[in-house]
């Protein structure tokens, strides 16, 4: 059991909350180990490098990816005024999300199921 108020636990945990610009998209509709694949290939690229890498990759995932990243680079320009130059990409990482199940009628009367899963995906910048 942790000590002190919950008003105090709470302080306590807030305090240490990472300030690096980051930007997360919920539910892509890409497995985790397909996102996986172009994430290794961006992960401690400068931002301009890792764009670049993207743009030519020719998984789906890295269109996904791309618009992200942007997304991240945007908000380390406006929310921590950060010059785009000086970032790099520091963590990405992809987490399982909600796998959506699916029927396929398949011959005589049986049915497979397909599952359609999904992940959430994070990047975090951070400035050399």
């Amino acid at each position: 059991m942790a000590k002190g108020h919950r008003s105090q636990i709470k302080r306590e945990r807030n305090e240490v909350k990472d300030t690096r610009p980051s930007a997360k998209v919920s539910y892509a509709r890409v497995s985790v180990q397909k996102a996986c694949f172009v994430l290794d290939a961006i992960r401690g690229k400068d931002v301009q490098t890792a764009l670049a890498i993207l743009a030519y990759n020719p998984r789906y995932a890295s269109s996904v990816i791309e618009k992200l990243l942007k997304s991240a680079v945007a908000n380390a320009e406006n929310n921590n005024g950060l010059k785009a130059e000086n970032l790099y990409v520091a963590e990405c990482f992809a987490n399982k999300g909600p796998t959506m199940k699916r029927i396929h009628p398949r011959a005589q009367g049986r049915a497979y199921r397909i599952e359609k899963r999904t992940s959430h995906i994070t990047i975090v910048l951070d400035e050399r």
